[in-house]
């Protein structure tokens, strides 16, 4: 027993052995109609001096003085019942083993149950009072708001809103027909949420709160879309997994973000492989300051690698994510190389003193249209010579596994970044061939909020009043979230044999133009407020991407979210000696880069003109 004895104990304390003496005189009247004869009274008042530290000992012994007043709840008053029921109880046993008279079995009865009534109705009595005091009535009503879901978040979200001013809940509205009609904490629960624009409209409410963690996301997308198109900032309370892991709670409201409408289900990992593969184990991600490469190394860390080796050509991005993963994982062993892929003589030097155990090859150049004329060569130069390079030099060392990280432009590539990414894939399958270290390659679309993506520039353009720019009113892109592409990548590094081109499961195509509504609705903006300007297809750009091939195939894995693409084109011994001839250092046009890339990569169509 630990309880503090400062003021608020000691008050606390004092009013209880109060209560006990009340109680105790109230059941005595009671039991005789508030006639209390005088030869019953003295016994009493007398009896009071071994009752009340009867109760009062259990009290601290039941911990009642460890919580705080102003926050009792269903478990304070859980301990204060068991308290007093095992008062009752040894007092009704001190009373029968010890013969005392004139205390008449009624009041042995009433004394707990008025006891149990003054202590707990004081205690949520004071609670009621403080917050009334802390949040008084212009606090507590703060921004209307809409709770959408009627279910134990909905419940716990009013019960955290109470306590705070900053929100005024005036209607739950939920799908379940069931639940129509009925009330949640004294609000009216309203079916359907496609009605939400009227409620909204007649209650006066600003803000809506999506408090459904638990549905699956295609519905939390309809009701964020429901509310923004309504007009009314949409809120979020966590994800199902942060409320399970302790990470968030409830009341950690959050504005929707585009990755909520992205509707994806969780990905669900292979922990006890990965362990396998990545535990006490030396890594490398090269590319480790870029999006994908720096969330590689966030997941990979939760996994305790032996070292964790980051490199990158960029200065302040291995500086970030270093200091970034030191201030997260402390106990991680990190080493920062700042190198060029395409540099033979350093990635060599770095692979023989790392000697790592798998490497996830995530540098190269990715933006379509920047590296499709001037910069065609320096395209070439990274995602294939630089590919080529470091996995060379990954065979040489004994590298175990090596993970090259591709892209959906690879497939019938129309512009020079997908062409080299297909070539890169190529190659890889080439250097496997001849035996020693396992290459894996794991072919992707589009990632949310990724550098270079529309995403920032969408913010970006809305932050500024618009208007926000699409290239094509019909234009399609596969989308994931960054988490979500590095576990599945980790997850075909776990599962890859060697050889193998993986293909994630990257849902539906969703349309630019639909994402672009959707950050402006979230952004608290109508269409007629900001605009869409549609400025045409930029040079090898399709209207839509493909995961596949026409001559490809796929075989299904265990995991539902990855595929390996059936591949049979294989680099031919002189085809490899006149590509590594074309990769020799030099200086190329881009009609001579594009020119090459088709007689290595023969299902490139170069263009110069948009591809619909």
């Amino acid at each position: 027993m630990k309880s503090v004895l400062n003021h608020r104990t000691a008050a606390a304390f004092l009013h209880d052995l109060c209560a006990i003496a009340l109680a105790w005189w109230l059941a005595f009247q009671l039991r005789f109609n508030f006639e209390l004869p005088a030869d019953y009274a003295q016994p009493a008042l007398a009896s009071l001096i071994w009752v009340i530290p009867l109760f009062g000992g259990l009290f601290f012994l039941f911990g009642l003085y460890r919580g705080i007043w102003r926050y009792a709840s269903l478990s304070d008053l859980q301990h204060l019942a068991a308290a007093v029921s095992i008062g009752g109880l040894l007092l009704a046993a001190t009373v029968v083993l010890f013969g005392v008279a004139m205390v008449p079995r009624s009041v042995l009865l009433l004394h707990p149950l008025l006891l149990a009534v003054i202590m707990g109705g004081s205690r949520f009595a004071y609670r009621s009072w403080k917050e009334h005091r802390l949040y008084g009535p212009t606090k507590l009503r703060g921004s209307p708001v809409i709770i959408l879901g009627a279910g134990e978040a909905a419940d716990s979200l009013l019960r955290e809103i109470h306590r705070s001013g900053q929100w005024y809940p005036v209607a739950i509205m939920d799908d379940s027909p069931d639940k129509k009609g009925r009330r949640l904490r004294g609000l009216p629960i309203i079916y359907p949420i496609d009605s939400i624009a009227r409620v909204a409209s007649s209650l006066g409410a600003q803000h809506a709160i999506i408090a459904m963690p638990g549905a699956r996301p295609g519905e939390r997308r309809r009701a964020a879309e429901l509310a923004a198109a309504a007009g009314l900032t949409v809120m979020t309370v966590p994800s199902y997994d942060d409320l399970l892991s302790g990470r968030l709670a409830v009341s950690n409201i959050r504005k929707v973000e585009l990755e909520d409408l992205l509707g994806r289900e969780a990905v669900k990992l292979d922990d006890e492989g990965l362990h396998g593969l990545l535990r006490g184990r030396v890594v490398l991600v090269s590319g480790a300051g870029g999006s994908i490469g720096s969330e590689l190394c966030r997941q990979i860390a939760r996994f305790e690698p032996a070292r964790l080796v980051l490199l990158d050509s960029s200065e302040f991005a291995l500086y970030t994510i270093d200091e970034e993963l030191r201030g997260k994982f402390p106990g991680l062993a990190l080493q920062c190389w700042a190198a060029d892929v395409r540099d033979g003589e350093r990635v060599a030097e770095i692979l023989k003193q790392e000697i790592p155990v798998v490497i996830f090859h995530a540098a190269a150049y990715k933006h379509v249209p920047l590296m499709e004329d001037v910069n065609a060569w320096q395209a070439v130069r990274t995602n294939v010579l630089g590919t080529l390079t470091i996995a060379r030099a990954a065979q040489k060392v004994g590298v175990e596994k090596f993970v090259l990280i591709s892209t959906d432009k690879a497939v019938n590539p129309t512009n020079v970044m997908g062409a080299t990414k297909r070539l890169a894939e190529r190659l890889c399958r080439a250097v496997h061939a001849d035996g020693g270290t396992k290459f894996v390659t794991v072919r992707f679309g589009n990632v949310l909020g990724s550098n270079g993506s529309v995403i920032p520039k969408f913010r970006e353009q809305i932050a500024r009043g618009g208007p926000v720019t699409v290239t094509h009113p019909d234009i399609v892109r596969y989308f994931m979230t960054i988490p979500e592409a590095a576990q599945l990548v980790l997850q075909a590094g776990c599962m890859g044999k060697g050889g193998e081109i993986f293909v994630l499961d990257m849902g539906e195509p969703v349309k630019i133009v639909d994402l672009a509504r959707d950050m402006i609705r979230l952004s608290g903006f109508s269409d007629e407020e900001i605009r869409i300007e549609f400025t045409g297809l930029r040079p090898g750009e399709k209207l839509y991407e493909e995961l596949l091939a026409d001559d490809e195939a796929t075989l299904p894995t265990p995991h539902p979210k990855l595929r390996i693409a059936r591949l049979s084109d294989v680099l031919a011994g002189d085809e490899y000696a006149m590509l590594l001839d074309w990769l020799q250092p030099g200086v190329r046009p881009s009609g001579e880069v594009k020119q090459g890339l088709r007689q290595f990569v023969p299902e490139y169509v170069s263009v110069s003109h948009p591809v619909a």
